[in-house]
């Protein structure tokens, strides 16, 4: 078995010339464009600006996956950016609105809690049941609004499926940042049997939230609530809560992706990743392992940053159900077997055009959904620049 400090590309990779590279990059270019601007050139020049560098480093992460033949070390750098800029966003936002980071009694009562994705679960079973949207948020209207995410949630699973979690999740790119810092791996293989935690956590939760008609995740366990979000202390069990959520911070996104070098909090922990890897069997890439070209070299295993890959899942040539589709062991495979995979045609069908064929509507799908947090980010570092304040 080959240790992780050496998973780096171990081949040409079938990547393109610069002039091939520009061309399948330009109708990305187009498309980010219209986007980021919606249509309308912004006026303020900071503005302008901050969505000009935005667009720019979207545009040169796909050109670089193009003309590479590289998907993994381009996307992390992207999906690092995106968490980075949506905390410096969404914290100096509730400091603009609100004066602070502090969720009150006040803006729950009236519906000011910006929905977040990883609640989705809790939320649909007590709607279906009770008919009662138990997050206090507004359905409609103001910021991350109820009805909007589930939509962007929605599709986001069609085009992508549990490749939500290793391209547009704007918590991801934290622990995948911290597996990355370490040169080697100081705790070896984790037990297989750690990877059904989240599906445990998920259950648990989601009977809970049913039960009391509150999100029973988002009120305890949640560890994302450190960096955005806090709650009000304001008596005992807040002191437990502020614990419960820096505790699980720094072990679940910090200590042991450091140490592991593997997303411990996605793949170990997160009950919406555990949901979500459902809506990988009606998605309609995967990733599939050609078994002539296999030599069992165990590098796919070790590599893999969410545990969706074992020896067994190899030699039937495909992943578990939890893979981000993040593009690591298609990457760092010395023989080429692994590959992106349109379901429905052969295995052996050309990897180099299915590759693209998912990464257009994954990419723009991602910058969609979360470049104007970057823009958002940019713009605040150039106000702080130019005016000495962010907010």
């Amino acid at each position: 078995m080959k240790s992780q400090a050496n998973l780096q590309p171990q081949r040409a990779k079938p990547g393109k010339g610069w002039g091939r590279a520009l061309l399948i990059s330009l109708p990305m270019a187009f498309m980010t464009a219209f986007m980021f601007v919606g249509g309308i050139k912004p006026v303020e020049p900071l503005h302008l600006t901050a969505t000009a560098i935005a667009w720019a480093f979207y545009n040169a992460i796909f050109f670089l996956m193009a003309k590479t033949g590289e998907t993994d070390r381009y996307r992390a750098v992207l999906f690092v950016t995106i968490a980075l800029c949506f905390i410096l966003v969404f914290a100096t936002g509730l400091v603009e609105t609100r004066g602070s980071r502090v969720l009150s009694a006040a803006d729950m009562a009236e519906g000011r809690t910006p929905f977040c994705h990883i609640v989705i679960p809790f939320v649909i079973i007590p709607a279906v049941l009770t008919r009662t949207i138990i997050f206090p948020g507004s359905m409609l209207e103001g910021f991350a609004n109820i009805g909007t995410m589930l939509v962007i949630w929605l599709g986001g699973s069609l085009v992508m499926g549990r490749g939500w979690c290793g391209w547009a999740c704007f918590y991801g790119g934290l622990d995948e940042g911290f597996s990355r810092l370490a040169k080697k791996r100081r705790i070896g293989r984790i037990g297989g049997h750690w990877t059904y935690l989240p599906f445990a956590v998920l259950a648990a939760m989601v009977l809970l939230s049913l039960a009391t008609l509150a999100p029973a995740y988002c009120v305890w366990l949640c560890p994302f609530k450190t960096v955005t979000e806090a709650p009000a202390i304001t008596s005992a069990v807040g002191w437990l809560q502020a614990g419960l959520f820096v505790a699980l911070f720094l072990a679940l996104v910090v200590v042991l992706p450091f140490l592991t070098k593997r997303r411990t909090q996605c793949g170990l922990f997160c009950p919406f990743g555990a949901m979500q890897s459902f809506t990988n069997k009606m998605n309609v890439f995967e990733i599939r392992i050609d078994r002539e070209k296999c030599r069992d070299c165990g590098v796919c295993i070790e590599g893999c940053p969410t545990f969706s890959l074992n020896e067994q899942t190899v030699k039937e040539g495909r992943t578990r159900f939890t893979c981000t589709k993040c593009g690591r062991c298609v990457d760092i495979c010395p023989q080429g077997a692994v590959r992106y995979h349109l379901k429905g045609t052969p295995v052996k069908a050309a990897a180099g055009p299915v590759r693209m064929l998912f990464l257009y509507p994954v990419f723009l799908f991602t910058a969609v959904f979360t470049g104007g947090m970057v823009a958002g980010a940019v713009w605040r570092v150039l106000r702080l620049l130019a005016t000495g304040r962010m907010i």
